[in-house]
């Protein structure tokens, strides 16, 4: 699979993840807390769409939208100065998905575990920002702590889903385009 070019699968593309951020709707209702497609569809971005500008506007457009949704209907879609540190670390995953070439299943695990510990660690620097812990070395340190599974109830399900949503989306992104791609664009031999 090479990155893409042929504007039916641009679609293609493009619509899975339309239905990727959807499913951040429906998991929000659910209270599933971060178990979302929030790497998922940067590295996919990334690592499928040929026209750059493309693989970082279109994850972060269709996030930004998922959010003005939970805002209107939640009253949660946006949550200070940590949000900014969420789609730099959108970007950063798109930016890793470019590199990972010729996606295949274990490539994809690997890239998807990078993703989720990059997109972790910016985020969280979010939160340090924000001053929660308060803006000092040991706020840091405090901040990471407590992201860590083994800290928190909270943490542990933020960080765990996290990690599992992420290997799930990423698996049925990648996965889902393979599939429809060897369906739908296989050159079909005429027999005579």
């Amino acid at each position: 699979m090479k990155a893409i070019k042929n504007p039916k699968a641009v679609l293609l593309c493009i619509g899975l993840i339309v239905a990727a951020v959807i499913s951040r709707l429906v998991n929000a209702e659910v209270h599933w807390y971060n178990f979302g497609p929030l790497v998922a569809i940067s590295l996919f971005s990334g690592a499928m769409l040929k026209n750059k500008s493309l693989a970082y506007i279109i994850p972060l457009v269709a996030y930004f939208v998922s959010d003005l949704c939970l805002q209107w209907i939640a009253g949660n879609g946006f949550y200070g100065i940590s949000q900014f540190f969420v789609y730099g670390g959108m970007i950063l995953v798109v930016l890793l998905g470019s590199r990972m070439g010729r996606p295949k299943a274990l490539k994809v695990l690997g890239y998807s575990v990078a993703g989720s510990l990059v997109f972790w660690i910016i985020s969280d620097l979010g939160v340090f920002f924000s001053g929660f812990y308060g803006i000092s070395l040991s706020g840091l340190a405090t901040t990471y702590i407590m992201a860590l599974p083994f800290y928190t109830h909270t943490g542990t399900e933020l960080f765990i889903n996290q990690f599992v949503g992420d290997l799930i989306f990423s698996s049925v992104l990648f996965g889902a385009y393979a599939l429809i791609t060897n369906l739908a664009f296989q050159k079909r031999s005429v027999v005579p």
